[in-house]
């Protein structure tokens, strides 16, 4: 199958990605509609007016800036403001789960204007898997719905994207923004940076899988990979979530992402956030991973077994060894499995992390349910270091 188009011309993404464009980016963004004169920029970028002027100028070409009108000046004539436009450049990210896909086309401001879903069996092998994503997102690029999708909507003016990689042959899709990349988390583990994976617990044939190039080769646009749960933990830091905290994740497996600092923390391998596969019963019962009582085994067995409050338990007791860890500031739940039935996790989880600050004599961790977007934040693995995120 042909590849996705970006339209003709092109977002040059490398000129983008510098850190000064970065900074005048990201203020841009955070001006929304209102914008912001090119003084402001420059007074809190550090940056010289000169210096500013290149850069806006740059990204008026581009598509990506535009004038939005003037703003009254404590002396002289009168400031012309600009802004973002957020639908002349857009990034697809998937969330690929072990039985299910749900894909998402995000707009520069991080919101969405198309979805589709589909089911998926990550046992079908990699070939036929990769092929089922490639489908979806040039389904949802083109704009077209059925099979249960929500078709996607075009926002704001028309605007360009980069060549394709070598070897590509993209198709055309009409005047639809451009296609900055795709972003896709999975369950690990997995090497982000080369974007291979590892051996996903229970698909041990996707070991050493290149599931970065293969996806780019067949959709001829930049590709970036990640665990479900980092994904999760950027989009969440993105949106505004401040501070050190986990993000623990249980739907058809559990993890953790972590954000230490304001960045997200992988390792340097990484491996960080394996949080399912600590082992807290030594004589429990066997996980695909190979091991016996790990939190995953223990919760998913109680989940299935409808022991909800005793899931929680096992879930507080893992939360109460990350937070004696690392010493984070919250602890944040989500999955398919929390958000189906949030309260007797949050309940569950709040009570055994407060046991334990009474014993310690320290302030209780706060618990809050987290809303289930992977895919938005594996978007944000596209978008986000184009605003500065360095951690993406």
């Amino acid at each position: 199958m042909a590849g996705v188009n970006r339209t003709n011309g092109g977002v040059n993404l490398p000129a983008l990605r510098s850190h000064n464009t970065a900074l005048v980016l990201d203020l841009l963004r955070g001006a929304g509609a209102g914008g912001i004169s090119r003084l402001e920029l420059a007074e809190r970028t550090g940056l010289t007016p000169q210096a500013v002027s290149k850069i806006t100028g740059r990204l008026r070409e581009a598509g990506l800036a535009v004038e939005a009108g003037h703003r009254a000046s404590t002396g002289g004539k009168p400031r012309t403001v600009l802004r973002l436009v957020p639908g002349a450049g857009h990034a697809v990210g998937i969330h690929l789960d072990r039985d299910a896909l749900r894909a998402v086309r995000v707009d520069l401001a991080g919101t969405v204007v198309g979805e589709r879903c589909a089911a998926v069996d990550l046992g079908a092998g990699a070939e036929a898997v990769v092929g089922a994503v490639a489908e979806e997102v040039e389904a949802l690029v083109s704009g077209v719905g059925g099979g249960g999708a929500v078709a996607s909507t075009a926002h704001e003016p028309d605007a360009t994207g980069a060549a394709p990689r070598s070897g590509s042959s993209p198709a055309a899709v009409g005047s639809l923004p451009a296609l900055l990349g795709v972003g896709i988390a999975l369950p690990g583990p997995l090497d982000h940076t080369r974007g291979v994976l590892h051996r996903v617990t229970g698909f041990p044939e996707w070991d050493g899988f290149p599931l970065r190039d293969a996806l780019a080769r067949r959709l001829g646009v930049p590709v970036a990979v990640d665990k479900d749960t980092n994904a999760a933990a950027l989009g969440l830091a993105v949106a505004g979530e401040r501070g050190s905290f986990a993000y623990l994740h249980l739907g058809t497996g559990l993890g953790a992402g972590l954000v230490l600092g304001g960045t997200v923390h992988r390792g340097v391998r990484t491996g960080a956030g394996e949080f399912g596969h600590q082992v807290v019963q030594l004589d429990g019962p066997p996980c695909d991973c190979g091991d016996r009582g790990c939190v995953e085994a223990l919760c998913l067995t109680a989940v299935a077994r409808g022991d909800l409050a005793e899931a929680a338990r096992v879930l507080g007791i893992a939360a109460g060894n990350l937070v004696a860890l690392l010493d984070i500031d919250l602890v944040l739940l989500g999955g398919r499995t929390v958000t189906s039935t949030p309260e007797p996790f949050l309940r569950g989880v709040e009570a055994v992390l407060d046991e334990r600050a009474r014993r310690t004599g320290e302030e209780p961790v706060p618990v809050r349910a987290a809303p289930d977007e992977v895919a938005e934040g594996a978007a944000q693995l596209v978008l986000a270091p184009l605003f500065g995120r360095a951690d993406a």
